[in-house]
């Protein structure tokens, strides 16, 4: 309810514009995962092919129940979610969680090895990179405890994906400041919300500023998997959804 406390000036609007599920999107470039990628740029629902794929069902045959178990499981491999915490998650048993996992990297294999190699690489270096090279060092993998040394495997697992996800809105970020400069707009770059950016402008520059977004967050990085962005437009960062 805060964010109904920001609006813009008279005859001006909010411009927002966020990737479209980019973590997945960048799993499943830097696996290399044909099945994802193809999924991804024919323009699928992700989770429902997931499904589909994981519990072997025809795609329009996928329950809403489904869908939702495997998003879940889309996600959790992201950050290195175990059985126990996919239990909890969708209110199911943990062998229930279990062969979901073991189902989902039975099927996508690439992405079980590229996990698998983002922890040697941790366990070895003591640090992990983005696509981009920017390093996160992790030196809980020296830990004597235990939990410590699972945190660091689902770092290692997780910071190749999420950290080049702020790796990209960041490239994002320049391209637009810049674009908004060099086309002398008054519209201003005023926010980043994790893989969100928001431009306060004129009500006159609001088809501009939608083209810009567009173009220089779709084309901050080139992945196998193609970017996608939804941009909105309201009067206060409230209604901005």
């Amino acid at each position: 309810m805060i964010r109904k406390a920001f609006i813009t000036e008279n005859n001006c609007s909010f411009t927002g514009a966020d990737y479209s599920q980019i973590e997945l999107r960048i799993m499943a470039s830097l696996s290399g995962d044909s099945i994802l990628i193809n999924a991804f740029n024919e323009g699928k629902d992700i989770h429902k092919a997931t499904a589909s794929r994981v519990f072997d069902v025809p795609f329009d045959k996928v329950t809403p129940l489904q869908r939702t178990r495997a998003k879940a499981v889309n996600f959790g491999v992201i950050y290195g979610m175990s059985a126990h915490g996919l239990s909890e998650n969708l209110k199911i048993s943990r062998a229930e969680a279990q062969k979901y996992i073991n189902d989902y990297f039975e099927t996508h294999s690439a992405v079980k090895q590229f996990l698998d190699k983002s922890v040697k690489e941790g366990e070895e270096n003591r640090q992990v990179c983005t696509y981009f090279g920017r390093i996160r060092q992790i030196p809980e993998f020296e830990s004597r405890k235990f939990n410590e040394r699972e945190l660091a495997k689902r770092l290692a697992m997780n910071t190749p994906i999420q950290g080049t996800a702020a790796d990209v809105i960041k490239l994002a970020m320049n391209k637009v400041y810049a674009a908004l400069n060099d086309d002398g707009l008054e519209s201003k770059l005023i926010l980043q919300i994790h893989d969100e950016l928001i431009i306060e402008g004129p009500d006159s520059e609001v088809d501009a500023v939608k083209k810009i977004l567009d173009d220089c967050m779709k084309s901050a990085a080139n992945f196998a998997v193609e970017l996608s962005v939804d941009i909105h437009t309201a009067k206060s960062w409230y209604d901005l959804k």
